[in-house]
């Protein structure tokens, strides 16, 4: 009597990890990825073992949630960008580069600078002449607060 692929544990259990995968894809939250591990693992356990469906379950949640708890950070610090990863990414975008006034201003008014073909606010603590290349040192908002290039 021939055996169906779909009545060997280690082939269901692949095939709902391929399916959780799969659903990662589509649903947002970076979850149901651990849950397919846990699947996987528990499809590895059935390949080499032969254990009742009661401790396939319990493999499959504590595999799932020990990866969840354990992965989950590590993960997303490696592929994923944080809120205050893009904030840095931004500011770096414009820390340390140069840019030119365009008017005079300084520590007792607000000027203009042109950077990367766009006009942006600007202030600073030191006197700035039209013309004069400064250098960023933060952003804040849509203003840029500079000083002049040494």
């Amino acid at each position: 009597m021939s055996e169906s692929i779909f009545s060997k544990p280690e082939m269901i259990w692949f095939l709902i990890g391929l399916v959780l995968f799969l659903l990662e894809l589509v649903v947002p939250g970076f979850v149901i990825f651990f849950f397919g591990v846990g699947a996987w693992v528990t499809a590895l356990v059935c390949l080499i073992a032969d254990p009742g469906v009661n401790l396939q379950a319990v493999i499959f949640v504590v595999v799932s949630i020990l990866a969840l708890l354990g992965l989950r950070k590590l993960i997303q610090k490696k592929f994923f960008y944080s809120k205050d990863d893009r904030a840095e990414a931004v500011e770096d975008e414009f820390t340390g580069k140069e840019a030119v006034a365009i008017a005079d201003f300084g520590s007792d008014r607000k000027g203009k600078v042109e950077f990367k073909g766009t006009t942006w606010k600007a202030e600073s603590g030191s006197d700035i002449k039209a013309g004069q290349t400064v250098i960023i040192i933060e952003k804040d908002n849509f203003k840029l607060i500079v000083e002049p290039k040494k």
